[in-house]
Parts: C-alpha cells; sequence; structure tokens
C-alpha cells in the first residue's frame, strides 16, 4: 500500500517525493505500506490548512461535530477486520489485541460524537438580580498530535476524537512504522464528511515534522504520547510560545503481591500485565513487588505462566507477538544482558525466540532476587522482561514501587480492605488498581501519569481531555 499525506481534504506526495517502508515485525522482509518521508513545507502546508478551516469548524454546532464523529465510529465499525488485520501486520500485536484496539477507538469516536452536544458551558448564579454569569467553552484552536507505534489507532483515535468534538483542527504526525495503521482511520474521517482541512495527516521524522509542528506559532497546542527523552524535546519546542502542552511518557510500573494475596489472580494480573501486547505498553507491568513470605511459590507460578506462552505471527493469534522492530528488539536484548551483569538471577526467556526466522520474537523473561537499584528495576525496557523484587514488609513494598522517575500505572494484589487503601493513598501513580494489572483504563476516566511519565498538566481521555482542548471565557451579560 503506497500511503499519502492528507492535507485540505487533499492526498498528496511528501514534497520531498521520498518514502520509506513499514514492515511486518513478524516478516520484516514483508512491505506493509510506503510511507511518506515528510519536509518541513509538508507540516507547514497541513498548518496552512488546518488555519484555514479553523473558524468554520468551531463554527459549526456541536451536534453536527458528533454526527461526523459518529458516522467515523461506524465506518471504523464496518472496516474492522481490515484495519485490524492492518494493524496485526504493522505493529505486530496478537488478532485479539488488535480486533480489541479498534473496538477501543469505535467506542472512543461513539463517546465524543455524544460528548459533542453537550459541549458550550455553564450557568452560574450571579450577586445581582440584573446579571446573567456563565461560563462559555471555546475550542482552543490549530492542535498538533504527535502518536507513537504502539497503539497506532487508539491512541490518534483518543487525542482527535475530543479535540474534533470541541471544535478544534488537528494536525496528526503518527510514527513512521504506524503509519498506515493511522491512514486507515483518516479515511474513516474522511468518508465521514469531515470538512477540508479539519484534520491533517503528516508522516515523517520528529525532528522535522514533529519540530515543525510543535513550533509553528499558529499552533494552539500540542498533545504527544512517546518517549521520555522526545517528550523533554518537545516541551522544549512548545515552550517558547507559551502552547499549552500535554505529554504523556514511559512507565516503569510496579504490582505489589502482598502475603495475604490470591496467589492465582496474583500470576494472572502480573503475567498478563508484564506479557501482554509483548510488553509493549506504557502501563505494562515491569516489575513485581512480592512479599518475602509468598515470593518463592510466586517465582516458581510466574516462570511457568511465562513458559507456558506461545509467540507467533499476530494473525495466528498467538499469546505474545513481536516486537514492534529490530531495535526495539535489540534494546530488549540488550537489557535483558544488563539484567545478568548486575547480578539479577534469569529464570527465564532471556533470548531471540528460536524458530522465529528473521521476526522480531523475544522470549517472555523473568529475573528473580531483582535489586531495586539495578537498572532493569529503574529503567523502562518497553518488552516482555518482569523484574521480581522481595521485599519484607508493606512499607518496603510502597518504597521500592515508588523509587523510581516514573509514576504511571501501579497496583496491589492483596485481600485486605484496609492495606489497599493505603495503597491508593501512598502510591506515587496517576493510576492506582486493586486486585487487578496495571494496563487497560476505561475510556471515560482521566488519564495520565505522575513525576517523569507526565507533563502533570492535562490528563486524557474522559472530560479530562474536553478540558485541554478548551478555553473557559466567563461572561457577564446585565439587563
Amino acid at each position: 500500500m503506497a500511503c499519502q499525506n492528507y492535507i485540505g481534504g487533499e492526498w498528496r506526495d511528501s514534497t520531498s517525493g521520498e518514502t520509506m517502508p513499514s514492515r511486518n515485525p513478524a516478516v520484516p522482509s514483508e512491505v506493509v505500506g510506503e510511507v511518506p518521508v515528510s519536509t518541513v513545507d509538508d507540516a507547514t502546508a497541513a498548518v496552512d490548512a488546518a488555519a484555514a478551516a479553523r473558524e468554520a469548524w468551531a463554527e459549526t454546532p456541536g451536534p453536527e461535530r458528533g454526527a461526523i464523529l459518529r458516522e467515523t465510529g461506524r465506518l471504523l465499525a464496518e472496516r474492522r477486520d481490515a484495519i485490524a488485520e492492518t494493524l496485526v501486520l504493522e505493529e505486530g500485536k496478537t488478532w485479539s489485541e488488535s480486533t480489541g484496539e479498534v473496538q477501543r477507538a469505535i467506542d472512543i469516536f461513539h463517546y465524543y460524537a455524544a460528548k459533542a452536544a453537550d459541549i458550550g458551558g455553564t450557568v452560574k448564579s450571579s450577586s445581582s438580580r440584573a446579571t446573567t454569569l456563565s461560563v462559555r467553552t471555546e475550542p482552543i484552536g490549530i492542535v498538533s498530535a504527535i502518536t507513537p507505534w504502539n497503539y497506532p489507532l487508539g491512541i490518534p483515535a483518543w487525542k482527535v476524537a475530543p479535540a474534533l468534538a470541541t471544535g478544534n483542527v488537528v494536525t496528526l504526525k503518527p510514527a513512521e512504522n504506524a503509519a498506515v495503521t493511522a491512514t486507515a482511520l483518516v479515511e474513516c474521517l474522511d468518508d465521514a464528511g469531515l470538512p477540508d482541512g479539519v484534520l491533517n495527516l503528516v508522516t515523517g521524522p520528529g525532528d522535522t515534522v514533529g519540530e515543525a509542528l510543535t513550533t509553528d506559532d499558529r499552533v494552539d497546542a500540542v498533545s504527544f504520547t512517546g518517549s521520555e527523552s522526545v517528550g523533554d524535546i518537545v516541551y522544549r519546542n512548545a515552550a517558547p510560545d507559551q502552547k499549552r502542552v500535554q505529554l504523556e511518557m514511559g512507565g516503569k510500573n510496579p504490582t505489589v503481591v502482598t502475603p495475604d494475596a490470591d496467589l492465582d489472580a496474583a500470576v494472572d494480573i502480573v503475567g498478563s500485565g508484564a506479557f501482554g501486547v509483548t510488553g509493549q505498553a506504557c502501563t505494562a507491568c515491569s516489575r513485581a513487588v512480592v512479599h518475602e513470605a509468598v515470593y518463592d511459590e510466586f517465582l516458581e507460578r510466574i516462570v511457568e505462566y511465562a513458559e507456558s506462552l506461545s509467540l507467533g505471527p499476530g494473525m495466528d493469534d498467538p499469546d505474545m507477538g513481536p516486537q514492534n522492530s529490530d531495535s526495539e528488539l535489540s534494546s530488549t536484548l540488550e537489557y535483558i544482558a544488563v539484567g545478568r551483569d548486575e547480578g539479577a538471577v534469569l529464570e527465564t526467556g532471556g533470548r531471540r525466540a528460536e524458530d522465529a526466522g528473521d521476526g522480531y520474537f523475544v522470549e517472555p523473561t523473568v529475573f528473580a532476587d531483582v535489586d531495586p537499584a539495578m537498572r532493569i528495576a529503574q529503567e523502562e525496557i518497553f518488552g516482555p522482561v518482569l523484574s521480581v523484587i522481595p521485599v519484607s514488609s508493606y512499607e518496603e513494598a510502597v518504597a521500592v514501587a515508588n523509587g523510581v522517575e516514573q509514576g504511571l500505572s501501579a497496583s496491589i494484589v492483596t485481600q485486605n480492605l484496609r492495606e489497599a487503601h493505603r495503597f491508593v493513598d501512598d502510591i506515587d501513580a496517576g493510576v492506582a488498581k486493586v486486585n487487578e494489572k496495571t494496563t487497560g483504563l476505561e475510556l471515560h476516566v482521566p488519564f495520565g501519569g505522575m513525576k517523569a511519565s507526565s507533563s502533570e498538566t492535562y490528563r486524557e481521555q474522559g472530560d479530562a481531555a474536553l478540558d485541554f482542548y478548551t478555553l473557559s471565557k466567563t461572561v457577564y451579560l446585565n439587563y
């Protein structure tokens, strides 16, 4: 498939004329699509188109905007299998994971389609009988959305849908190795009748296209999901013009297993959180913080869980697919080597999977006796690698769980209600869960992290997303 940029309602090639292949990580010789390598001129043209469409879209009634979002959701549902297959082939997820992500995007568009009719503001009571006092909400303007490869449909959906619902215009830059899937989303919006210029898609390198979309002084807000290092650059680029910025970055997420935990549940919660989507989620569980009273039994069971997982191409719907790219695979294998060098005990996995051909498959990996100060316990790996850390008390468990730079998602497995409430209060994370895996969040609640996991400004999803994409205007009407 030859992809194109989408600018001002037209599909067009990059001004560079260059493309790059997006490959199937299960069979790297297989090209899923050719993606434009865009330039600063392309990014500027996208902002030009957004600026031209801004006023008319902001004045479009909310129910009319909602109707287009609803139709987008319907088209996503109609094309579910084809889009899911593209997602499998481009990102590497299993069929079950990919169909789940497509359904999430459908639900997001339907959710914000309904919300669009309620956007407008509130009436407040005034101290004067002659005054009507109200607070109006207005679109912030032009939004640049920069999205990663690991949720190539879900993350663009949860940025684009609320932005459009609130009357903003958007320039979208997906990761180059996820752009075929993102293109399928934009095609649905186009076919749903979205006016020209309201959404623009430009693919290309972050240091050219991404920088242009964050430094253009006409852009009012930037929403970014990706690595901490790139997020810092995005923030610095947006700061001189005082753009509103939303950053969602990495996590080093713990699950605490207490002495009274249901170990069957604990193993499933940790295992699915660590190895689901091949560990390539910012909310993946990468640390199991386990009380010494149940440590040995938990370790034995989690190793059995990891060894029971089937690996293979996503269309076969195994338990776990490949890593997304050769660089991701290499990074994971490097961290595994670091863990061994640091003295952690490699209980299972640790190698590129055999009988996988050239695919980027790595075995589900479990390290035991991990010291909390080790790099594998401190740094985000973004692969199916779990560090099991022994602790002797609840207090030590919380100290270990909080003892990293990130604070995105955390969970505890316990049957002690008092301890569960303590954990929710004590944990430094934007998402706190009890007896549930660290991954996954319902679409109508705020999502975001603390510390280095987030800019700690605005959350995504639910009403929090509407807050990010709108400005408030206080109105005194006297008569």
